[in-house]
């Protein structure tokens, strides 16, 4: 797959603006496709869209189909008569610059509950309703189910809820339907209008020729509906639990390494029925982005194997993965794969080979080019056309707070090698980016805004305080826009039908 050339903004939608807590897919998400088209920005890259598990984390979801209903936009249920305005009115207190999750998901499942009662108390639209959920089975019936039996035992993991319910015996799992049916319905009613409304705002970018870069995480969260109704295609002992976990070992984030504490998949298992699982996985973010990132690519070909005893990831091992066997098979089923490969970390020849062998473009990070020298492949000489830049990741520091930490070598270095004096590293970086060969070049909206380590969004190996990162509009000027839209004209990455350049009398641009 090869890219045309072009440049966006990594920010996730919990960390747009408005007035309801976090960010959602109400008039700020719209503002800010806007805002990407007067910057000359065609791409728009998002985390995981999921229903946030553990410490709030979007690669810890609760589901790898469903979406979070918090980003659904309540002003839209206000206009759809399910909400009264009125109830809007207690959104008060939060705070502007970071996502308190437990104030906003009570105020916001309060209000969706509402709306849901609402809705199927007046039932307008219950066919477009009807025919989501028809569409949707697949994952939707399980997902909904596994929500409502998630309330009722006090949000336990489902391995301890009752072992008849767990083990999915059938007729507990027919009285669990008969006894929450309309707590069922409720969860349901929620991906409607998640689907819904994501679906009006990804067609409103992709028809301002902004397109949309999801992400996929390679693996699932034990606590997920998907692991719970397919429990045959991970490694759970007798009573459900992993016997094994997912992490990486030691590395640049971490001395322990990172024991995510994700089940692991049996592929052997998954490969008899060729992959179907992952197939509808990819299918299904395939209908809601234009191009998908799939984070720890590297373990196609080999994954960190923790026995799920350990508390850190230090003692573990490389275990092989699918490798091209999965890509084959989806490929064949799916037709061309708009995939991204994030290839960071410890990268061997054969990761290389199958990323190359598809023809997915791979990642570079301008913070993990200085701290080597100049055969570093992250450094913009020894790129490749068919790779994607960015100067930080969501699991980076800010381009500023990177720089004010990094060592004395590497401050020098980077000076040195984009011709900067320090004073604005976060634009040094950005053009550095804008200007390589790489055909995209992704930017979080952090450093465009030149914030510190205040704007990070998350801390590998760090438990509290992540995803809680959200700006405000009056933190955006049109300076912002303005010179974004300069970078990516000059070095080919939009249309340059507005850059301003010097020129002779006769018009002609001067050299």
């Amino acid at each position: 797959m090869r890219l045309h050339r072009s440049s966006g903004i990594l920010l996730h939608p919990t960390s747009l603006p408005g007035p309801h807590g976090s960010g959602d897919f109400g008039a700020s998400a719209y503002h800010f496709v806007d805002w990407l088209v007067t910057a000359g920005q065609k791409l728009w890259q998002i985390l995981p869209l999921g229903p946030v598990g553990m410490a709030n984390s979007p690669y810890m979801s609760l589901s790898a189909f469903a979406g979070d209903p918090m980003m659904i936009n309540l002003d839209e249920l206000v206009a759809k008569g399910w909400l009264l305005p009125e109830a809007l009115s207690d959104a008060q207190g939060f705070p502007a610059h970071r996502v308190d999750y437990g104030q906003v998901a009570e105020f916001r499942m309060r209000l969706l509950r509402a709306a849901a009662k609402n809705f199927f108390g007046k039932k307008n639209d219950i066919d477009a309703y009807k025919a989501f959920v028809k569409s949707s089975s697949k994952w939707l019936e399980d997902f909904a189910l596994f929500m409502a039996l998630k309330s009722k035992f006090d949000n336990r993991e489902w391995s301890n809820w009752d072992p008849d319910v767990a083990q999915r015996k059938p007729a507990a799992l027919k009285k669990a339907l008969a006894e929450l049916e309309e707590d069922v319905n409720f969860w349901k009613f929620t991906q409607w209008c998640f689907f819904r409304q994501w679906t009006a705002l990804k067609k409103y970018a992709n028809d301002r020729g902004v397109h949309i870069i999801g992400d996929i995480p390679i693996f699932i969260a034990f606590q997920s509906a998907d692991v719970w109704s397919h429990p045959e295609l991970f490694f759970l002992d007798k009573n459900r639990r992993p016997t094994v976990v997912a992490g990486v070992p030691p590395d640049y984030f971490s001395e322990t390494g990172q024991r995510w504490g994700n089940p692991l998949y049996r592929w052997k298992v998954m490969e008899k029925d060729d992959y179907s699982w992952w197939i509808e996985r990819i299918r299904a973010t395939l209908a809601t982005v234009d191009f998908v990132r799939i984070d720890h690519f590297r373990g196609f070909c080999a994954y960190w194997e923790i026995p799920a005893s350990e508390a850190t990831a230090v003692r573990g091992r490389w275990v092989e993965g699918p490798k091209a066997k999965l890509f084959k098979v989806i490929q064949k089923k799916l037709g061309r794969l708009p995939i991204i490969a994030e290839d960071l970390g410890v990268i061997t020849p054969d990761v290389t080979a199958l990323r190359d062998d598809f023809g997915f473009p791979g990642m570079r990070v301008l913070q993990f080019a200085f701290a080597a020298d100049s055969e570093n492949t992250f450094l913009p000489h020894n790129y490749v056309q068919n790779a994607v830049v960015y100067t930080g990741t969501h699991d980076n520091d800010t381009t500023v707070g990177w720089f004010r930490s990094a060592t004395e070598r590497e401050r020098a270095f980077v000076l040195k090698y984009t011709g900067s004096d320090g004073v604005a590293i976060h634009w040094d970086l950005i053009r550095t980016a804008a200007r390589s060969v790489a055909d995209f070049a992704v930017y979080p909206f952090q450093d465009i805004l030149g914030l510190g380590t205040v704007g990070r969004m998350n801390f590998p190996g760090k438990i509290n305080d992540n995803w809680e990162w959200r700006f405000t509009w009056n933190q955006v000027g049109p300076e912002h826009a303005d010179r974004l839209y300069e970078l990516s004209a000059l070095y080919g990455r939009c249309i340059a039908d507005r850059l301003k350049l010097p020129s002779y009398p006769d018009g002609k641009v001067k050299p």
